[in-house]
């Protein structure tokens, strides 16, 4: 495919995220003075949905997903899921392929994009003032307690930002602080979504993205650190399997 058509298919994508979550939002945040909780989440999902189906059918981007069977069933048997994080995909599609609701930890600017942002705030999603380092992990340790205690599964990447494709990022240990305070298990994930929607870049590429879900890693006894070092290698081996041609001096050295 050229980039002109990708560039040109990609273009259409978003007009399709921009015309469908108005209504959507305005759903949502009409529905949230009457309810609180699943309900608004459910509807805030539906948009999500049809953005993942967009990237699909409009842009080519497809998934397929390996150890969903590795997450528990019980609604009320929490965990932390810790992805590798490389592209606007994962934050899309997490929810649409969870059978929990997922409370997201967002930097408090968000809540400002119109639409989006007001309708993930009136969700049960952790959002904080990064400059307020203390005061932001306060908020992470009570409200995320909260939330899962209710059924919700808390969602951090590790990495903070996005990196770019064969990059790996800082992994800060403030997912597994919480598991451990918590004493709730981590799940680590890999996400090769950059091989179809780079960091930085609205112009997605038609290809699949490979999403595998690690086996829980139970926090009880363990250090935060050392718990996500644990987390760290198992994603960065992941992802020298799913997407080989993205580390490929990683992979000759073996």
């Amino acid at each position: 495919m050229s980039r002109w058509v990708a560039v040109l298919r990609s273009a259409v994508f978003i007009a399709w995220l921009a015309i469908t979550v108005v209504p959507i939002a305005i759903a949502a945040l009409l529905l949230s003075i009457f309810v609180r909780g699943d309900p608004v989440y459910w509807v805030c999902i539906s948009w999500l949905r049809l953005s993942i189906w967009g990237a699909k059918v409009i842009c080519g981007v497809r998934y397929r997903v390996q150890g969903m069977e590795r997450l528990p069933v019980d609604r009320l048997s929490p965990v932390i899921l810790l992805p590798k994080h490389q592209s606007t995909w994962e934050t899309f599609a997490f929810p649409t392929l969870m059978t929990h609701p997922l409370c997201y930890v967002f930097k408090r600017e968000l809540l400002y994009i119109p639409f989006f942002g007001w309708a993930i705030g009136r969700l049960d999603m952790i959002h904080i003032d990064r400059s307020k380092r203390t005061e932001a992990w306060n908020r992470v340790a009570e409200q995320g307690r909260k939330y899962m205690a209710h059924g919700n599964w808390v969602i951090m990447f590790p990495e903070g930002t996005r990196t770019p494709r064969g990059d790996q990022g800082v992994y800060k240990s403030g997912g597994t602080r919480l598991a451990v305070t918590t004493g709730t298990p981590v799940v680590p994930i890999a996400v090769s979504s950059a091989k179809c929607w780079p960091r930085k870049s609205f112009v997605l590429r038609p290809g699949v993205i490979d999403v595998v879900i690690g086996t829980p890693i139970p926090s009880a006894g363990r250090q935060p650190d050392e718990l996500m070092r644990e987390v760290e290698a198992w994603i960065e081996a992941e992802m020298r399997r799913i997407d080989p041609e993205a580390y490929p001096a990683t992979n000759a050295a073996r």
